[in-house]
């Protein structure tokens, strides 16, 4: 592939395109838009792991402080890029200028190795080994993206490759030899509780004896007290079923004296009920008899009633019988004179 070193078009410059030349710049665009976002992921995240590694005081030394201030200044992802560097200069320079050497976390770890137990903070020194992880990366990145505008890509990509992986076993290496000394502290740690303990343990070996024995003898005590308790127990058995026995029979006794008191109870309650049946009974038997009587009088009263009407009727049509006979007698005897007037004339 031929490429014109003007920036301005030149018809001659122009020469036919090849599929696998339009397929092979699709694939670096890709390429190309991936190592931008890794870039800025790591953009994000590598100031910040500086800022708390520098807040934290574990880098020490001219030379650590001043590795870690550069580490720390955040590279634009966007920014411009020489691409009249030669092929092979972008990988190394861009990784040599922001990859912290071999030197800076030695010294960052020997200001803290002497100091063991407390003073030997294993968590700063592994925030050290995080931040060189994260611009490891993040330079990686910058490095492909860089390699992108090169003629030779796959090389330059490959000497990135190679850069980052030097420093990844750089790291690697570090961590293996926190993370021994982080389980030989551990280790040391547990021998001097132990210790400690095992110290404490002699140191109370009397108060605990005594006071095992304290508590031999209580128990002892608390035996025999209880063995006298049981005998005292086993001897005031019969009194207690005496005792029993006579509740018992007071028991009894109270529930025949309340039976009988309820009996009797009983007993006169019918009484007075048969009492006032009995008046009941009687009384009404007084009203029904008082009832017969004002019965039979009204009934009297009734048959005499009847008899002066029937007496009354009997006179009133005697009298008018005897009016009806008069009055037919006049009738008569008006007549007998009607006829008698024309003979005297």
């Amino acid at each position: 592939m031929f490429r014109c070193p003007q920036k301005t078009l030149i018809p001659s410059c122009l020469t036919p395109v090849q599929p696998s030349a339009r397929q092979g710049a699709a694939w670096r665009t890709t390429a190309r838009a991936a190592v931008y976002a890794v870039a800025l992921l790591a953009t994000a995240s590598v100031p910040a792991l500086a800022q708390e590694a520098a807040a934290s005081g574990v880098v020490a030394g001219a030379d650590l402080a001043g590795t870690g201030a550069q580490d720390a200044r955040p590279v634009e992802v966007g920014g411009p890029v020489d691409v009249s560097a030669p092929a092979s200069a972008p990988v190394s320079s861009s990784v040599s200028a922001h990859t912290p050497g071999t030197a800076d976390v030695a010294a960052a770890s020997g200001a803290t190795a002497p100091t063991a137990g407390a003073g030997n903070d294993f968590a700063a020194r592994q925030k050290v080994l995080d931040r060189r992880t994260a611009e490891n990366n993040y330079q990686y990145g910058v490095a492909q993206h860089n390699c992108y505008d090169t003629f030779f890509v796959n090389h330059c990509l490959g000497k990135a490759r190679d850069a980052m992986r030097v420093v990844q076993a750089d790291i690697r290496h570090q961590q293996l030899a926190l993370d021994e000394e982080q389980r030989a502290d551990n280790a040391r740690r547990r021998d001097e509780q132990a210790a400690l303990q095992r110290a404490k343990d002699e140191a109370d070996a009397p108060q605990r004896a005594a006071n095992e024995a304290q508590s031999a003898q209580a128990y002892e005590d608390k035996q025999r007290q209880h063995a006298l308790d049981q005998a005292q127990r086993q001897a005031e058995a019969p009194q207690r079923a005496s005792n029993a026995q006579a509740f018992e029979e007071k028991q009894r006794q109270h529930a025949l004296q309340q039976a009988q008191r309820e009996g009797e109870q009983a007993q006169s309650q019918r009484a007075a009920n048969q009492a006032a049946y009995d008046k009941k009974q009687s009384d009404y038997q007084k009203q029904l008899d008082e009832a017969r009587r004002e019965g039979q009088q009204k009934g009297q009263e009734r048959a005499q009633k009847a008899e002066r009407f029937q007496q009354k009727q009997e006179e009133a049509a005697k009298h008018k019988a005897d009016v009806e006979a008069r009055q037919k007698q006049a009738a008569e005897k008006a007549q007998q004179q009607q006829q008698q007037k024309p003979q005297g004339q």
